[in-house]
This record gives C-alpha cells, sequence and structure tokens, in this order.
C-alpha cells in the first residue's frame, strides 16, 4: 500500500469474552474495529460464547469474505455492513431470537475503511470512532459516537446508584439495569436519541453511516472501539476520541492500551470512574501514511 504502515491492539476486557474484533485485509487497503454487545437477555451458544462475541464474529467474517472491487468506495463499505447485518438476523432468528425484543438482540458497533492512493473511504455504525491526524499536528474526528448519549445516562446512572448507597457491581447493575434496557430500544430507531447499530434490523441500513477524505497532508488514521476511552470522573466527558488520538500519538498504541489497562485497575469498583465493568474490551488500528 504504498508505504502505509498498521499496528493494531486487540485485548480482553475484564469480562469472560472478548466482544471486540479486527478486520485486516493489507492486500486491499480495508481494515476495521467491531465492538460486540451481549444480548441482556441470557444468551450462550454451545461453545458458551456470548451474542455479543457472535455478533463481532458475524460481522469480522463477513467484511472479511466479501469482494471488493478495485473502484469500490464508501458505499461499497455500507453495503458490506448491511450484509453483515442480515447475516446477523439470520443467525439470530435460527437460535430462536425473538426479532421483535431488541433487549433480546445480539449488537455490534463497527468500522471499517479503505484506503485508496489518493482517499480514504469509510462506513460506521454505534461508538467506533475514526480519527484522522494531519502533519501540520492538527486532529479530526471524522465519525460519531452516536451511542454516546445513551451511555452518558447509563454512566449517570451508575454514579447516582453509587452515590446513594449501592456497593458492589452486581447491585448497581440492576441499579441501571432499566437505564440500559431503554438504551437498547433506541437502536435502529427514528428520533434525535436513535443510533445505528448492527443488531439484525433491517432499519439498520437506512442509518449506517459512510463517508470520504482526501489524503492530503493525512498523517494517520485511529480506528478504536470505546474501550481504548480514557475513564472519566464526570459522565459528561467520558467520550473523547480526540483525546484518545492524541495520546496515541504521544506514547504509541500499544503502551497507551497497556497504560489505559492499569489505569482502570487504580479504580476497580468503578467509583472513581463511573463505568459498568472495570475494564472494557480495546480494539484498535493505527494507520500511518508515508509523506509524499
Amino acid at each position: 500500500m504504498g508505504g502505509l504502515t498498521f499496528r493494531t491492539v486487540c485485548i480482553r476486557g475484564s469480562g469472560e469474552w472478548n466482544e471486540d474484533a479486527l478486520i485486516v485485509r493489507e492486500r486491499d487497503g480495508l481494515f476495521g474495529v467491531v465492538d460486540g454487545a451481549t444480548s441482556l437477555v441470557p444468551f450462550r451458544a454451545p461453545s458458551g460464547e456470548t451474542g455479543g462475541v457472535l455478533a463481532s464474529r458475524i460481522t469480522a467474517e463477513t467484511v472479511m469474505g466479501m469482494p471488493l472491487g478495485a473502484d469500490a468506495k464508501a458505499a461499497a463499505l455500507a453495503d458490506m455492513l448491511a450484509e453483515a447485518n442480515r447475516r446477523l438476523a439470520a443467525e439470530m432468528a435460527a437460535c430462536g431470537i425473538d426479532p421483535a425484543r431488541k433487549e433480546a438482540l445480539w449488537s455490534a458497533g463497527a468500522l471499517i475503511v479503505r484506503v485508496r492512493p489518493d482517499a480514504v473511504d469509510y462506513a460506521q455504525a454505534g461508538d467506533c470512532m475514526l480519527v484522522a491526524g494531519y502533519r501540520d499536528g492538527s486532529y479530526r474526528v471524522l465519525t460519531r459516537d452516536q451511542l454516546a448519549a445513551a451511555d452518558r445516562a447509563t454512566l449517570r446512572r451508575w454514579a447516582e446508584a453509587a452515590a446513594s448507597g449501592i456497593t458492589g457491581r452486581d447491585a448497581r447493575w440492576q441499579a441501571v439495569l432499566p437505564t440500559i434496557e431503554a438504551g437498547r430500544r433506541l437502536a435502529n430507531a427514528p428520533g434525535p436519541e436513535g443510533y445505528a447499530v448492527l443488531n439484525g434490523d433491517p432499519a439498520f441500513a437506512r442509518y449506517v453511516e459512510s463517508g470520504t477524505i482526501n489524503r492530503l497532508g493525512l498523517r494517520s488514521l485511529l480506528l478504536v472501539t470505546d474501550g481504548m476511552y480514557v475513564p472519566k470522573a464526570d459522565p459528561a466527558e467520558a467520550f473523547d476520541a480526540e483525546e484518545t488520538a492524541r495520546l496515541v500519538g504521544r506514547m504509541g498504541l500499544e503502551a497507551y492500551a497497556e497504560w489505559l489497562v492499569q489505569y482502570e485497575r487504580s479504580d476497580p469498583d468503578c467509583t472513581r470512574f463511573p463505568r459498568v465493568k472495570r475494564s472494557d474490551d480495546k480494539t484498535a488500528v493505527l494507520l500511518e501514511f508515508p509523506e509524499v
């Protein structure tokens, strides 16, 4: 890819399974990250995987296996995610999942990019984020965290539960569960708080976002799942993709991920920094472009 280099991380958090996935098709200049979210209705595959694992796996395998012509652009990437969503629907149907119960659906956010000689195309859903770094030192967040409003509501409720004296993750989880369920009902729904996410709903195809940027002055692209954010004491400040990109630029991708894991371990009860698990899965791709 004309001197393009890349680095990746994919680290399991404090859960039993890593529900994230990486996409790397170097020969096609295609890269991506996927963030699976398990259903709120208990489900396990025969091998023990959660719905979040299956959602991210189906998404990644679909994108890795679909043909991509030399002239394909952003719309083709959105079609890849739409096809992954259809396959996810079929797999859930085979497992007896009721598509009308959004809390029972397996789901995944995703971001894929395709690097071309003069441009970069992308398609995105959920809270996987893309940040461009330029040779003048500036950064540009190219995607919108579509889940930020729902996530902030969950973190506010978590902080309120902790402040009210509710201790222990399980007890706090029960306190915030109605808020999380309300957020799931906004998936692929119209309105100001709706968001796109792969969950088998055909409406997904209407909400997946895509775009193209040129490569003029482009130094790097960072693709991340939300586990790469620095946790904050104030839920309103908890999602800052540009901050993550600047820290990765300063520290290096692997060193930043290791530092973040240690930072989260300093607050094992998720009290100082409200969050629903001690450490979320962390997946990222850092693309670095040669000077031209």
